[in-house]
C-alpha cells in the first residue's frame, strides 16, 4: 500500500518537471534549493493531512446526521455532478479566502503561514510546503460545510482531484496566459503575485481557485505579465524541515512587515 504516495509523486514529476523546462517562467534548476524539505513535506504532511479530513469528515456527517433534515441532504447529494462540483468549488474557495486572509492579518497565524511563503524558488513542488496546523485549519474551516451539506462522495471526489492538479499548477514555474479567464480560474501568474516579496503584493491574491472573490472584497493585485522579482519573506524561516515545523512555537525576534502589528493594549 503507497500509503506516502510515492507512485503520485512520480506521476507529478513526469507531468510538470518537463513542461517547466519547456515554459518556464523564471529560469530555476530542478534540484533547486529547499527541493528536499519539500518532498519531505509532500511525504509525511500529505499522511497526517488526509488522516485529519477523514476525522474532520468523520465528525461533521455524524453532527450533519443529527442536525441536518435528510430532506435537504438527499436534495444536495441529488443534483447532477457537474453542478455540485461547481457549488463545492464556490463553497471552498470561500472558506479558503477568508482562512488565508485571516493567516495573513492575525500575527498568531501568520507565523505558521510565513512556512509556506518561505519559498524562495517557486515551483508545482511548493504546493506541499506548508505547515500542518496552516493546511488542517484551512481545511477544516473549507470542507466542514460541504461534509455537513450532504454533498455526494462522487462530486467530492471529482472536486478533490480538480484541486490537487490546480493547487499544483497554481504554484507551478509556469508562463501560461489565460486570457479572460484569469477572472475566473487562478493562474500561476495570479498565485506567484500572492508569494511575491514585494510591497505591492503583499496581503493579495488570497482565494485558491476564484479570483473573482479577491476582486468582490477588494484584494486583487492586478499584475499583467509581470514577473516577480523574488519569492520569500523577511521572517527569519529556518531552510530544515523540523525548524520550520517548530519555528511559530518560537518567540519572534523580527517582526514581519507583512502582518498586522500587534496591540500594546
Amino acid at each position: 500500500m503507497d500509503i506516502f504516495g510515492i507512485k503520485g509523486l512520480l506521476i507529478c514529476a513526469l507531468i510538470f518537471i518537463p513542461f517547466e523546462h519547456l515554459f518556464a517562467e523564471r529560469p530555476q534548476k530542478i534540484l533547486r534549493n529547499g527541493l528536499g524539505v519539500d518532498l519531505i513535506y509532500m511525504l509525511f504532511n500529505g499522511l497526517v493531512i488526509k488522516a485529519v479530513v477523514v476525522l474532520i469528515a468523520a465528525n461533521t456527517l455524524e453532527a450533519a446526521a443529527m442536525l441536518v433534515p435528510q430532506s435537504v441532504t438527499h436534495a444536495i447529494g441529488g443534483q447532477p455532478i457537474w453542478l455540485q462540483v461547481a457549488e463545492i468549488i464556490v463553497i471552498t474557495d470561500i472558506g479558503v479566502y477568508w482562512a488565508h486572509r485571516a493567516f495573513h492579518e492575525i500575527p498568531a497565524l501568520w507565523k505558521f503561514h510565513a512556512v509556506h511563503h518561505g519559498i524562495e524558488e517557486l515551483d508545482w513542488l511548493g504546493a506541499f510546503h506548508s505547515h500542518p496546523v496552516d493546511s488542517i485549519i484551512t481545511k477544516a474551516i473549507s470542507l466542514t460545510p460541504i461534509f455537513f451539506l450532504g454533498f455526494s462522495e462522487a462530486s467530492i471526489a471529482v472536486f478533490s482531484v480538480i484541486y490537487f492538479w490546480h493547487t499544483l499548477l497554481v504554484h507551478s514555474n509556469l508562463r501560461i496566459p489565460f486570457g479572460p479567464l484569469k477572472w475566473l480560474i487562478a493562474s500561476p501568474q495570479f498565485h506567484r503575485w500572492h508569494h511575491a516579496n514585494q510591497r505591492e503584493a503583499y496581503d493579495k491574491n488570497f482565494a485558491g481557485q476564484l479570483p473573482f472573490l479577491d476582486v468582490v472584497f477588494g484584494t486583487y493585485n492586478a499584475t499583467g505579465n509581470k514577473v516577480p522579482e523574488k519569492y520569500g519573506v523577511d521572517d527569519p524561516v529556518p531552510s530544515s524541515y523540523f525548524g520550520q515545523i517548530g519555528y511559530p512555537l518560537l518567540r519572534r525576534r523580527k517582526r514581519s512587515n507583512r502582518v498586522v502589528p500587534e496591540s500594546k493594549g
